[in-house]
Parts: structure tokens; sequence; C-alpha cells
């Protein structure tokens, strides 16, 4: 059974975002990012992302706990790969988002 037009749309901002933590970003940087750069209102972001919070709240806990404590963009971002290989991927790898 195929997903409906808005299940599709609701994954991909999911899949989006999966990419934003990659870059480290917070909720606010990946509604910013998503708006400019894929054309997704931010009350769109913000909906998935609390929803992903609720999902997976050991896995959102971690990372604010990571991006609290400040430090290289580079290293939280290797933790936070280190952290859930398999929860996280790359499916958009055309997308950058310039810090």
């Amino acid at each position: 059974m195929e997903d409906s037009p808005s299940a599709s749309y609701i994954h991909q901002v999911h899949r989006l975002i999966e990419e934003c933590i990659l870059f480290n970003m917070n909720q606010e940087e990946c509604m910013e990012a998503l708006s400019r750069h894929a054309n997704i209102k931010p009350i769109i972001t913000s909906t998935v992302w609390k929803e992903l919070e609720k999902e997976n709240k050991e896995f959102f806990d971690a990372y604010s706990r990571i991006q609290a404590e400040g430090g290289s963009k580079t290293v939280s971002r290797q933790k936070i790969l280190d952290m859930n290989e398999n929860y996280l991927t790359i499916l958009f790898p055309c997308l950058t988002f310039h810090e």
C-alpha cells in the first residue's frame, strides 16, 4: 500500500530533520533551514520535531545534553552519530546547510 501524499510529505520532513540533527542543529535552526532550503513551513517542521521527541525521548534527551555541552560542531556531530548509527541516515546529500 502506498503512502498518501501527506504521509509522504511528513516522512520527507522527518528525514530532513534527521539531516539537520546530523548538522547539530537545534529545533529553531532546523525550522529556519528547512523553510529556507526546502520551502517547508516552520509549523510543519516544529510539529514533526515534537512528534519525533515523543517517540524517541531517550535520543532527544541525549541530543539536548550534547548540544548543551557546546564545543566543536564536528565533535558533537560525531557523538550524535556514535549515539545511534542505525537511527540517523542522510537521505538527501544534495541539500547543504551553511553554518
